[in-house]
């Protein structure tokens, strides 16, 4: 008996029921019904089903995380999560980077948020984390979410959860290799690369600071002539071109002399300039990591094993991050009422990171001096043959700008090519991150949870100044080993309660107490004059009287926490918490802190009277809230762990006790409170082919922590204080849509944007009239953290070439001045950008799977310091100019906006709003590329799956100006950028297998 049907119906619980048309053989695949199932997320203290959630928060899932080749996973949240904001001021490999949820809420405090390790709060690096053992990130952005971890939740909650085992009852073993190379990501700047360029330039600006000054031409000439290579008389101190006797270096029509030729020699050496910048950096070092992983499940047991192995290098000599993981992680159903698990992980890494490879103008920063050196310097001595000298030990020989009698103006005596060549720095970590737990059930849907985490760090950092080249020569040789070690203990006794009763009624109870305890011990030892130049331990050095120091600092808070979520008929949905919270770091008059939140939502789509077809979900939620921040810094970043007392240094003199006062204390500060409300709706339209989900937040932060100058006279600079209060506000959206969705092919889009307002409510009455003055913005009642307050530039006089300034236009008077001192600052306005975020995609089709991920900003300024640097007028000599500066003012070219160079004019280059600039961006953050084998090959040798692929990360950087990296400009002004000076970030290119068994 035959049928005549022509078609199939194919169904399962949870997926989408297909009809297809009815062939000898048939492919069908399945695809989920997000109607049927409700996604489940993890959220504070447990899981929530997406729908019924009343807070904001964004999850990141492991297959877009295994995306990102990142040693650090809290770089791939740029742009993937709305809302948050990712700077890293430091590219050197295993640098935790830093980020920020919907803005900045503290003056001085950190804008740091909590990050949560399954379950527990963790202090660590999450370098440590192996991004291959991570199931999920969730990021918890209001107050409804975050407001229950109290103390710290203030600036939001990054939960993240490692895999656990797969169900199933088979094992499944995944391998995973990748092999690539890390180079520069951010160019340099457009900088002068011709020696002879810059000479030319140089002698324009030694001759105009005569001509403009009333010398005649040839007073001006000869004036530039005797004193461009004289260092003591401003000059620039090297000769590198040889000109014939009796000729002038300079013609009178401002060219090198025609017959000067490149290369110089005095008999003893030879001196030819180098390009520092393609010397010093790597372009290609080897980056390679490989990752395996078991798990599985039965009836009582669950658990997952892994063992991974990282070496990314640095593009500076003597920088790297080489990095061992392992984890364990298994739970056990002991007794029908009993279930007890631990999660174990181990790490070891090496981090070689060069010092002063961030600090600003320091002559041992390679990135600031590769940048702003002339292109007229030799990088190496070279012997009058022209060879690269090297010496008695076999090692070359570097320039060190006074090595050969000629001396370099710009950072003389300094070569950080040498230091990074033989100087030693290396740190290595053992980390421990584990967890305990026990489940009991006490009675139908009363549970009891006892959760035991410790975190521990144990870091041996040692590093070796050489006693060869470089600034330890005269001590014969230096050497610094520090040991420093974190603990931290947490504790949380949890009871829940779960029921439902008439059919439409559902609550969840949650009741506890939690604790956390941090201890963190340091000892630092130094000493001088090595035996063994290459032995990095004090017992080598025999230094009489060693430098040694050591502290102990402790941290604890304590808290009693309560939440509470109701539901009815799966359509409407409250929830309540409640967290008293005590901290360490106030007097115990003020140590005790009431936190808490409120939030509901409705699922419109439920309701009878709602009957859109083309909306399978909208949901409608609003939370308020209050949240504490505790975490004063000291004012160069740090974290103060007990700003109430007065704090001193213990030193000596003749023999006796002497303390240094150096800290005042201020037993009367307290918590630092943020008030948050969230109004937001999410949906699901055509289908869900649409999903997506907008967000109005509201964020008052009162009782301000901050460091408050004070008079000098007092005896000391600043004291702690509440000073005030701020609001961030704003909008953002996430949307994802499903462009192509076939048995064959399916593509899909994701966008989101983050929009935010930051304004000063209040000041403390002793600073609310004048506000508070920092480098380049002054914080004032009414403006917002992020205002740049700078002379306005006015552009050039037509008639003198000089820069030219509005005297003060905040109060309209908008006449000019070529004195600097002469106007005054002026509110610039907001250097937010208007709005931030990313946009990804992703297709698959015939076995290929295809990603891209971008991250954008519009609409914000910095202040480019590099920039105004490399803008001087010419009184930096030895200092590399950027290529604008040939647009400068001359008489024959009056209409530009650079002013006239000249070694005299010393107001040009000035802090002023000439050099603000916008900080749009478009970063190219990953592009992966992968094929799977199709099964029936691959299960030939007993693989479930065999997929190949290529992933780049930080391809590509489309800004306003080359060489800038707005995304290190979020600093200690928020707005400045010092790019120059910074370890850059890095271009990651791979290829990769994975198989799974």
């Amino acid at each position: 008996m035959f049928s005549s049907a022509k078609t199939l119906q194919i169904s399962y619980i949870g997926m989408e029921t297909q009809e297809v048309t009815i062939k000898p053989r048939l492919k069908v695949v399945l695809k989920s019904d997000a109607k049927q199932i409700d996604e489940v997320i993890v959220v504070a203290y447990g899981t929530a089903k997406k729908a019924a959630f009343t807070g904001s928060a964004s999850t990141m899932k492991a297959e877009k995380i295994a995306m990102r080749q990142v040693s650090n996973v809290t770089n791939a949240l740029v742009g993937s999560v709305a809302g948050v904001q990712g700077t890293s001021a430091n590219g050197q490999p295993g640098e935790d980077a830093k980020i920020k949820i919907r803005g900045i809420g503290s003056m001085s405090s950190s804008n740091d948020p909590l990050y949560v390790v399954d379950g527990v709060p963790y202090d660590g690096s999450i370098s440590a984390i192996n991004s291959q053992d991570i199931e999920s990130i969730s990021v918890l952005k209001d107050a409804s979410a975050s407001a229950i971890y109290g103390a710290r939740g203030a600036n939001g909650v990054v939960l993240i959860t490692t895999k656990k085992g797969v169900s199933g009852g088979n094992a499944v073993v995944t391998v995973d290799a990748k092999w690539g190379s890390n180079s520069r990501a951010v160019p340099n700047y457009n900088v002068m690369k011709d020696p002879a360029m810059y000479y030319e330039t140089f002698y324009k600006a030694m001759y105009n600071s005569q001509a403009y000054n009333g010398k005649s031409a040839s007073e001006a000439r000869a004036y530039a002539l005797k004193n461009m290579l004289d260092v003591k008389n401003g000059g620039l101190g090297y000769q590198v071109y040889n000109v014939p006797v009796g000729e002038d270096f300079i013609g009178v029509d401002g060219k090198i002399n025609k017959n000067a030729k490149l290369g110089y020699s005095d008999g003893n050496y030879y001196y030819t300039p180098d390009n520092w910048y393609d010397e010093m950096f790597d372009k290609g070092n080897l980056r390679q990591e490989y990752n395996a992983s078991i798990s599985g499940s039965s009836d009582k047991l669950n658990f997952y094993m892994s063992l991974g192995y990282l070496d990314d290098s640095g593009i500076v000599e003597g920088s790297g991050f080489t990095r061992y993981t392992g984890r364990l992680k298994a739970d056990y159903q002991a007794k029908p009422w009993l279930k007890v698990g631990a999660n174990m992980g181990y790490t070891y890494y090496n981090s070689k990171a060069p010092t002063n490879q961030t600090d600003w103008g320091s002559t041992g920063n390679l990135f600031y001096i590769t940048s702003m050196i002339a292109p007229i310097y030799p990088m190496y001595v070279r012997n009058a043959d022209g060879n690269v000298k090297v010496d008695n030990n076999g090692m070359t020989v570097y320039d060190s700008g006074n090595s050969t009698g000629q001396v370099r103006a710009f950072m003389a005596m300094s070569n950080p090519g040498v230091s990074l060549k033989l100087d030693r720095y290396e740190s290595l970590t053992n980390v421990i991150n584990a967890k305990f737990y026990a489940i009991v059930d006490l009675y139908k849907g009363l549970q009891f949870n006892a959760n035991v985490g410790v975190n521990t760090s144990d870091q041996r950092s040692s590093i070796l100044y050489n006693p060869f080249y470089g600034g330890s020569v005269s001590a014969g040789g230096q050497v610094e080993v520090e040991h420093y070690r974190k603990i931290g203990l947490n504790q949380q006794f949890l009871f829940t309660y779960k029921t439902s009763f008439a059919q439409k009624h559902s609550i969840d109870i949650l009741a506890g107490y939690e604790s956390y305890n941090l201890k963190l011990q340091d000892l630092d030892v130094q000493s001088k004059k090595l035996y063994n130049p290459w032995v990095g331990e004090i017992s080598n050095a025999i230094f009489e009287t060693p430098k040694a120091t050591s502290y102990t600092d402790r941290y604890s808070t304590k808290g009693w926490l309560f939440r509470a979520q109701y539901d009815y008929d799966e359509k409407y949905f409250f929830s309540a918490s409640y967290r008293r919270d005590a901290s360490s770091r106030f007097h115990p008059d003020n140590r005790w802190g009431n936190f808490g939140s409120v939030g509901a939502a409705w699922l419109i789509n439920k309701e009878e009277f709602f009957n859109v077809d083309w909306v399978n979900m909208l949901k409608l939620k609003a939370s308020y809230g209050v949240q504490g921040n505790d975490n004063l810094n000291y004012s160069d970043g740090t974290t103060n762990y007990y700003p109430y007392l007065d704090q001193y240094t213990l030193g000596s003199s003749n023999g006796d006790f002497a303390p240094t006062f150096t800290y005042k204390g201020n037993k009367d500060i307290t918590w630092e409170t943020s008030h948050s409300v969230d109004l937001g709706v999410e949906f699901g339209l055509f289908h869900n082919r649409l999903t997506g989900s907008i967000d109005y937040f509201n964020r008052k932060t009162t009782d301000l922590l901050y460091n408050q100058p004070v008079s000098l006279t007092q005896g000391y600079s600043y004291m702690p204080k509440n000073v005030g209060s701020m609001r961030n506000s704003g909008v953002e959206f996430d949307l994802t849509g499903v462009l192509l969705n076939t048995d064959k092919v399916y593509w899909s889009l994701s966008l989101n944007g983050t929009h935010y307002k930051n304004k000063i409510l209040t000041l403390d009455s002793s600073v609310a009239e004048n506000g508070i003055t920092r480098t380049v913005t002054i914080w004032k009642v009414g403006g917002s953290l992020f205002n740049s307050y700078l002379r306005e530039y006015a552009g050039v006089d037509k008639e003198t070439g000089k820069a030219l300034y509005y005297v003060d236009p905040d109060k309209g008077d908008r006449s000019t001045t070529d004195d600097w001192s002469a106007a005054k600052q002026a509110d610039l306005g907001s250097s937010l950008p208007k709005i931030y975020g990313g946009i990804s995609t992703t297709v698959s089709l015939y076995g290929f799977d295809i990603s891209m991920a971008l991250s954008y900003q519009l609409g914000g300024k910095f202040y480019d310091f590099s920039y105004q640097e490399l803008m001087h007028s010419g009184d930096g000599p030895g200092k590399n100019w950027h290529k604008d500066i040939l647009k400068a003012w001359t008489p024959e070219n009056t209409n530009t906006d650079v002013p006239r160079i000249s070694t005299a004019d010393k107001s040009n280059q000035l802090l002023s709003s000439r050099f603000l600039v916008n900080s749009n961006y478009l970063s190219l953050n990953n592009i992966t590329v992968g094929y799977t084998i199709p099964k029936r090959l691959s299960q030939k040798f007993n693989i479930n799956k065999l997929r190949f692929y290529v992933v780049g990360d930080n391809l590509g950087l489309l800004t306003a100006r080359k060489g800038v990296d707005p995304r290190q400009s979020l600093g200690t002004e928020y707005f400045q950028d010092t790019g120059a000076g910074m370890y850059t970030s890095l271009r990651t290119i791979s290829g990769g297998v994975t198989i799974t068994f």
